[in-house]
């Protein structure tokens, strides 16, 4: 199953060309895990983050065309592995059928040390929810 997060480009995401300066994307990937976290799992990162978190350990990042102020972006998110601490995401942003960038990252659950933890089951469960019902659709 895949997550859908709508992105308007605004002034804020562009360079003076009125092209999205890169560094911007990054902001909207992050506001698209947020958003998944707490839309689909449940696990607001204001709920998460007081005594554990889930900082990006890696990401890539391919670049495919501009993006320019005013465009409607859809970034489509999809779980693509779950470890014992980590997560595996694969995003793509289009924007009228046009793929303007793709993305895999690994997200990690840390307790308050920064160390790496288990997922709770609660996460756990819904993650594991999610993936299965995207293997059953047709």
């Amino acid at each position: 199953m895949s997550f859908t997060y709508p992105q308007k480009v605004l002034f804020k995401h562009c360079d003076p060309a009125g092209i999205v300066f890169y560094p911007r994307y990054f902001e909207m990937i992050n506001d698209c895990v947020e958003t998944f976290f707490d839309e689909v799992l449940v696990a607001p990162f204001s709920e998460i983050h007081p005594d554990s978190g889930v900082p990006t350990a890696e990401i890539s990042t391919r670049f495919l065309a501009p993006s320019r102020l005013g465009d409607d972006l859809k970034l489509t998110l999809e779980v693509i592995k779950i470890g014992g601490s980590s997560m595996r995401l694969s995003i793509r942003a289009s924007c009228d059928q046009e793929v303007r960038f793709e993305a895999s990252s690994t997200l990690v659950f840390v307790n308050e040390k920064g160390k790496p933890q288990k997922w709770p089951e609660t996460i756990r469960a819904k993650i594991h929810l999610f993936m299965e019902d995207g293997e059953n659709e047709e």
